[in-house]
């Protein structure tokens, strides 16, 4: 291929490392003699670790320093988590890969309780993300929803400290890191439908670079990206972010999609949900389509009085 290493862009946390090794080792396996180091960015995400991210600016913080290193040609690839992407990527960048999924779904963590209707009245429940809460207390209007930012060791040290019942985190990152021994229940998507791209890795890079394109395409899996292309069609419609409960999802069977996606209040009062189903190969029009929907029913009211009042 080339004998310049392959310079791969990542954050600095424990699963953010987890998961470039991870590409590193694909990319070095699939493609013998091609070297890869790994360079570490921070993030504004990274920096502000005291404030809820919808009051910050949402998803862009855990990509922006990145993307500006890709494009500048600090480094050669980006590796994130799909779930951080914004909906909209600058010009000159693109998803390049999307390896197959890890499991999609929230995880409830407690120190006592076996599952989410066990956890006692007003129960203190640590979360930072406005998708979780509000689908917590639509289930759950009693529930005591607490600020919960860090990487994972640091929510489960919060948790263990005692003044929380019960944590929400992804189950993919535990499993990527082998804490899922910690998960007291894994939450179905009809009780927490997960965030857009939940589970899954975005490897980004230049849309001129062809070496790069080349490696990363080798790394693709075609329904992992497809499902991940229909939600985020879902996402880019309703213009969201980290400042309003939005989640969907996408599965595929036999070339057959269906995608769920839903808005809600934060308080989860109201909560908009609908699911569509079509041929796999028209993932964006089935996410365009799909937001479409949720809007006609009141999803734009709600977004657009959030946003005003974010």
């Amino acid at each position: 291929m080339n004998d310049q290493p392959l310079r791969i862009g990542t954050r600095g946390s424990q699963l953010a490392l987890w998961q470039a090794r991870w590409v590193q080792r694909a990319i070095e396996e699939r493609w013998p003699g091609t070297a890869a180091e790994l360079v570490i960015i921070k993030t504004t995400g990274d920096k502000i670790t005291d404030v809820p991210l919808a009051k910050v600016g949402g998803k862009g913080l855990f990509v922006k320093e990145i993307e500006e290193a890709l494009m500048d040609g600090r480094i050669d690839l980006a590796v994130h988590s799909m779930k951080d992407m914004p909906a909209e990527l600058p010009q000159g960048l693109c998803i390049g890969a999307v390896p197959e999924r890890e499991n999609p779904r929230d995880a409830l963590i407690s120190n006592d309780a076996i599952s989410l209707e066990a956890l006692p009245q007003g129960a203190r429940v640590g979360t930072s993300s406005l998708r979780r809460s509000s689908q917590l207390l639509h289930r759950r209007p009693d529930l005591n929803i607490l600020a919960l930012r860090g990487n994972l060791d640091t929510r489960l040290k919060k948790l263990a400290g005692g003044n929380l019942d019960a944590i929400v985190l992804a189950a993919a990152g535990l499993k990527r890191l082998g804490l899922d021994h910690r998960i007291t229940s894994v939450l179905p998507p009809d009780t927490m439908l997960p965030a857009v791209g939940q589970g899954a890795l975005c490897i980004e890079s230049r849309t001129r670079d062809s070496r790069t394109s080349q490696i990363a395409t080798a790394l693709d899996h075609a329904a992992t990206h497809l499902a991940v292309t229909a939600e985020r069609a879902f996402l880019h419609r309703l213009e969201g972010g980290c400042q309003v409960p939005i989640a969907a999802h996408a599965t595929i069977e036999d070339k057959r999609m269906e995608l769920t996606g839903l808005v809600a209040e934060l308080d989860g009062s109201i909560l908009i949900k609908e699911t569509t189903a079509g041929p796999s190969e028209q993932a964006a029009s089935l996410g365009l389509g799909l937001a479409e929907k949720l809007i006609a029913r009141g999803a734009g009211a709600i977004l657009e009085r959030l946003k005003q009042n974010a």
